[in-house]
């Protein structure tokens, strides 16, 4: 009796493992802090910070695959391209995005002062000649982006855009007008037939 009294009193004196911390969904940075964050890098001078965050909220790639990226993926003929498509490490597939105006710009900016050419790693590390920034490296620069105006570091993060995927529109609004990829999914489902077992 003794001895189930003292694993007891072990046991509801244990601290959860997730006691304190965030767990679960970031919620993704709104426009006027992409905004925000993008004018205090601007007015800072830091090109490769601004090239980066402006590439990391137009691709919505995880930190690991941002510092993975070569010249030649958004840049091969020494100019940024329109549309540039980048393998994930984590789940090997390849992600097709944009580049937006602004980031082309910064891109464009940032390998004009570096001199980077095709087969270089786009973001360089300053200590290591020739290898790319660390995905540590990467969290730390969007912590100080985060934290610099403002926000908690460990809430919000530039990759956390993903979360605004159609299912999710879905979820949140119930329409599925509102998503043709998820509506056309519905649509196929209902018309196939059903199989035998």
């Amino acid at each position: 009796m003794p001895e189930n009294e003292t694993a007891a009193s072990t046991n509801s004196s244990r601290t959860p493992w997730n006691k304190g911390k965030l767990i679960g969904a970031r919620p993704p940075l709104r426009p006027r802090h992409v905004w925000s964050i993008r004018t205090r890098l601007m007015i800072e001078g830091r090109t490769r910070d601004l090239a980066m965050f402006n590439l990391a909220i137009d691709s919505k790639l995880r930190g690991c695959d941002v510092v993975a990226i070569k010249v030649e993926d958004v840049a091969p003929n020494g100019y940024t391209i329109d549309r540039a498509t980048v393998r994930q490490r984590k789940t090997g597939r390849p992600v097709k995005f944009e580049l937006t105006d602004q980031t082309r710009q910064a891109v464009d900016d940032y390998l004009k002062e570096t001199g980077n050419k095709p087969g270089d790693f786009l973001f360089t590390s300053r200590r290591a000649i020739g290898r790319g920034l660390t995905a540590r490296q990467y969290a730390r620069l969007a912590s100080e982006w985060v934290a610099s105006i403002g926000l908690d570091p460990r809430i919000y993060s530039t990759h956390s855009l993903r979360r605004t995927k159609v299912t999710l529109i879905y979820r949140r609004t119930g329409n599925l007008r509102g998503c043709p990829a998820l509506a056309r999914a519905h649509e196929d489902r209902e018309h196939r037939p059903l199989s035998r077992h």
